[in-house]
């Protein structure tokens, strides 16, 4: 049975605190980046509505489309950022020498990633809002489930990340940046899933956020979303964030065995 103390927990998410409070150049990211989403997509979605006319309504399909998967992407950096705050200070000897269990350590970074994430959600949402008009009102009660789909997939791929740097090295961070671009062919975020070739479609139908974009575009076509589509994504999602998480830990356990995790370094690759 994992036994979570929520003190040490809490002790995490104080240390991220104190980091964000005493660096403006760790706060400004939470909300500039999305902010410059809503505004790039509002405008070209803007100017789409004024050459298509009436026929298709741009902002609730596109831009709506750019600010879910936005916060699927914050969602997953905010366990990956504060994950590399470890690797940057190479802080893990200190870290893992005290009696902080390994499901605590994942907790406090999935809390922290709630933190941020709603920072940047509560952005998008207001000047998506204010400016563009975009109305999540139009999506109904199918919008909590959608969000949670992407919120449980976001943390499952970040704890997945933090697994490969641990296990590959520092170095290897760049491969964890590129994820939702790399996936976003594959999730239909812009365009029907039945678009894509056959061998992509299969990879599409295994990633949860495709079935909550082809839920999510049937209600805004006049239909109805497919519940029984978005609870089993909402288990799959849930499984990728078990999967994830024995992951993590194996690896942990690898780099605690080899005493890989005592000379952590841009070289350790082995």
């Amino acid at each position: 049975m994992i036994r979570l103390r929520p003190r040490r927990v809490g002790a995490l998410l104080l240390r991220q605190a104190y980091l964000l409070s005493g660096s403006p150049a760790r706060v400004l990211p939470l909300f500039a980046w999305v902010a410059i989403d809503v505004v790039l997509w509002g405008f070209i979605t803007r100017y789409l509505n004024a050459v298509a006319g009436a026929r298709l309504d741009f902002v609730t399909v596109i831009l709506g489309a750019v600010l879910l998967w936005d916060f699927f992407g914050r969602v997953m950096q905010g366990v990956t950022m504060t994950f590399f705050e470890d690797v940057w200070s190479r802080n893990f000897l200190n870290v893992f020498s005290t009696p902080l269990t390994i499901g605590e350590y994942v907790s406090g970074l999935v809390l922290s990633s709630v933190g941020t994430s709603t920072i940047g959600l509560l952005v998008m949402v207001s000047l998506a809002t204010a400016v563009f008009g975009l109305s999540f009102a139009r999506y109904g009660v199918v919008l909590v489930p959608a969000l949670l789909v992407l919120f449980l997939f976001g943390i499952a791929l970040g704890i997945l990340g933090c697994a490969v740097v641990l296990r590959l090295g520092p170095a290897a961070e760049w491969l964890i940046w590129p994820i939702p671009a790399v996936l976003s062919p594959f999730a239909g975020v812009f365009y029907p899933v039945a678009t894509l070739p056959g061998w992509m479609q299969v990879v599409s139908w295994l990633l949860p956020p495709s079935w909550v974009f082809e839920a999510l575009r049937a209600l805004i076509a006049g239909g109805a979303p497919s519940w029984p589509s978005l609870g089993g994504a909402a288990l799959l999602a849930l499984a990728d964030v078990i999967l994830a998480g024995w992951v993590f830990a194996r690896v942990h356990r690898y780099a605690v065995r080899t005493g890989l995790i005592a000379r952590y370094s841009a070289e350790s690759v082995s």
